[in-house]
């Protein structure tokens, strides 16, 4: 009988056939893939034709396709919808794969008709998206080392092997302590809470198997109950469960898996030439090297944490009103942030909440895709992998474009966090093939499910990565979507968040669940014009990571990850009552792989683009004005990565930005 993985799908739109696929069917899957792309590797590399585009790059773009069906369906189960069978499988597949992957870029007889194409380039005819993929190409196998030879290019084997084992396992050590911690909470405990925090307890515990209520480390049910609880004793054992992710001692520590990773990391960097890793990693980055990220992020520091002061100033005066000697402490800030807010603005997340719906958010992200880009969304009844995922066919001018598929609520299953991914992307070589996207998210259910403001930005925000997916129009998958510039990469989604707070779209999709009555204008505008409240603790905690993350990379490696993270808050002047928003032993973006590591700045280097973009709409007057959303989708959406992304951005805009807009959006400084 044939693997369902492998076979051929004759589902709707060739979705994986997830109810005929089970655990067992995916290790041999996996070997069978591997096995048939290393023959067509092999094939490759001993082609007697004269190397050129076609038979050499253009052949290695068309292998592989059995094994990106495997790493596909199981990446997606592995983080949206984990096991203990699947993590036992994603222990066992990491090392196997690393080694795979490490054994075609030091393949030395495919290496050399890469390198014969390259060297011809100029004038092989090729075109401009050839040409960029050749360059693509070739420079990643020399970055992965294809040209050292001997000792030096089996060490280099050896620490991508161990690398991928340990973000393998401080993944799972992460989730595994996500997954164990719950707080009990007693009728009592719950005084004070509003009914949605004391929904999503119940049903927390319910999924949990405990009698009552709980608290858990999810964010959307974590961060409203440090906001609301008065029981300040609570909010700091849930607050220290949350920080001390990854850091509990025993089996899920991460803390020394965190300093041999940017051990190895840096000894990665010296074998192939670089200083440093951070050298090595911003080398293909718009931001290029360390000097202008460390910029950026002490630009934008400097104001955001004179504005935190202020704010913990105020914070800590109705503290004491509480009655509460002794400093403000981090469980304090969400509790008294959100009364200062309530009293400032008249926002009560108690009132605003039965306004943002799941599924009226969700209608509005594909309402302003139809009126920017002309898409349209008609649900889809297929079998999915989960019974919350839910999918929707993407067309536009009758035209199929995609398929989209959305699983919103948390469990014990899903890592944390929010994503965007692929399980195919868009190309038209070596076939024409639609993409088929995820958002993953992490909202608490209900009945009807409501949503923060900030879960509706968050919405949005992996909406802007589905549409960078679903708008692609290139013919090679390798620069299809989002496979450009860590530091570009959030720039559509960070952009689509804007269109949330066009006032028509809230007018519109803001309706209260109960009565259906769309949301007062005096709470619009209120809610609008506290869009940069708190905005020094936002910006302090990510800036902080961010700077971590970059120093951890900038130098020799700490041999005491959390010593030299004490060090450099301390050089920063960190607030005593803001944490980081991710401290080493639960910072996944940097070490669960290589893929956010020196790049976690990357969201505010978008983020100065995404305001000033969205300013070119605003310019016109008209938020969905036609024009810019053609030179939006032209320029940017359908591009993928066939040009720098500096180019692109030039081409929408006609400039780079500078930080102000970045300030002034975040009210940071006086917009001019």
């Amino acid at each position: 009988m044939s693997n369902p993985i492998l076979a051929t799908w004759s589902t709707p739109f060739e979705l994986a056939p997830f109810d005929t696929i089970s655990d067992d069917d995916f290790a041999p899957a996996l070997d069978e893939a591997l096995a048939a792309h290393d023959a067509e590797i092999s094939a490759i590399a001993a082609d007697p034709a004269t190397p050129d585009f076609v038979n050499t790059v253009g052949a290695l773009e068309a292998a592989g396709e059995a094994l990106d069906k495997v790493l596909s369906v199981f990446f997606t189960l592995a983080g949206a919808d984990s096991n203990p069978k699947r993590e036992a499988l994603q222990r066992d597949f990491s090392p196997k794969l690393s080694a795979h992957f490490s054994a075609i870029t030091s393949n030395k007889a495919l290496f050399q008709r890469i390198d014969t194409v390259w060297q011809e380039h100029e004038t092989a005819g090729l075109t401009d998206e050839q040409q960029r993929v050749l360059m693509l190409t070739h420079r990643s196998f020399v970055r992965a080392g294809a040209a050292l030879d001997g000792a030096e290019a089996e060490r280099l084997t050896a620490v991508k092997s161990r690398l991928a084992e340990l973000g393998t396992q401080f993944t799972q050590n992460l989730l595994a302590d996500e997954r164990g911690w719950f707080m009990d909470l007693a009728e009592d405990d719950l005084e004070g809470l509003p009914d949605f925090v004391v929904a999503s307890a119940r049903a927390a515990g319910e999924e949990k198997g405990a009698p009552g209520p709980v608290v858990t480390t999810s964010r959307s049910l974590i961060t409203p109950f440090l906001q609301f609880s008065p029981r300040r004793d609570l909010r700091e054992k849930a607050w220290r469960a949350w920080v001390s992710r990854g850091a509990t001692g025993g089996e899920t520590d991460n803390r020394a898996i965190a300093a041999e990773i940017l051990a190895l990391r840096e000894e990665r960097a010296h074998l192939l030439g670089y200083d440093t890793f951070a050298a090595y990693k911003l080398e293909t980055e718009m931001a290029q090297d360390p000097a202008r990220v460390r910029q950026l992020l002490m630009d934008v520091w400097t104001p955001a944490r004179a504005a935190a002061e202020r704010d913990a100033q105020v914070l800590t005066t109705m503290l004491a009103e509480d009655g509460v000697n002794g400093p403000l402490e981090p469980w304090d800030w969400h509790y008294y942030s959100e009364k200062r807010r309530k009293a400032d603005h008249d926002l009560d997340e108690t009132a605003l909440k039965p306004y943002f719906q799941l599924d009226n958010m969700i209608a509005a992200s594909f309402d302003c895709a139809n009126r920017l880009f002309g898409l349209e969304f008609k649900p889809l009844d297929v079998a999915l992998y989960h019974p919350d995922c839910r999918a929707w066919e993407v067309t536009r001018n009758g035209k199929h474009l995609a398929v989209f598929i959305g699983d919103y609520f948390a469990r014990g299953s899903k890592r944390s966090g929010a994503w965007c991914s692929a399980m195919r992307s868009q190309a038209k070589f070596p076939k024409e093939q639609a993409p088929v996207v995820i958002n993953v998210c992490n909202f608490a259910k209900g009945d009807p499910a409501l949503l923060s403001f900030d879960d509706a930005r968050t919405l949005f925000h992996e909406f802007g990565h589905a549409l960078h997916q679903m708008l692609s129009d290139v013919t090679y998958e390798s620069i299809s979507g989002t496979s450009v510039a860590r530091d570009f990469v959030e720039l559509p989604s960070q952009l689509y968040e804007h269109w949330l707070t066009v006032p028509d779209v809230l007018e519109t999709f803001a309706t209260h669940a109960e009565t259906g009555a769309p949301m007062p204008k005096d709470m619009l505008d209120r809610l609008l014009a506290a869009e940069t409240y708190d905005m020094g603790f936002q910006t302090v905690e990510y800036v902080a990571s961010a700077m971590v993350d970059l120093e951890f990379h900038d130098g020799p490696a700490p041999a005491d990850p959390m010593a030299k993270q004490a060090e450099i808050l301390a050089g920063l002047g960190m607030p005593h009552a803001i944490a980081m928003r991710h401290a080493t032993p639960h910072f996944a973006h940097v070490f669960s792989g290589d893929g956010y590591s020196s790049g976690y700045y990357s969201y505010m280097w978008s983020e100065v683009m995404d305001a000033d973009a969205f300013a070119a709409f605003e310019e016109t007057g008209n938020a969905f004005d036609p024009d810019k959303a053609r030179a939006l989708e032209t320029n940017i959406l359908s591009t993928g990565g066939s040009v720098e992304a500096e180019d692109l951005y030039t081409a929408f805009r006609g400039r780079l930005p500078g930080v102000e807009a970045l300030l002034a959006g975040r009210g940071l400084i006086a917009a001019e």
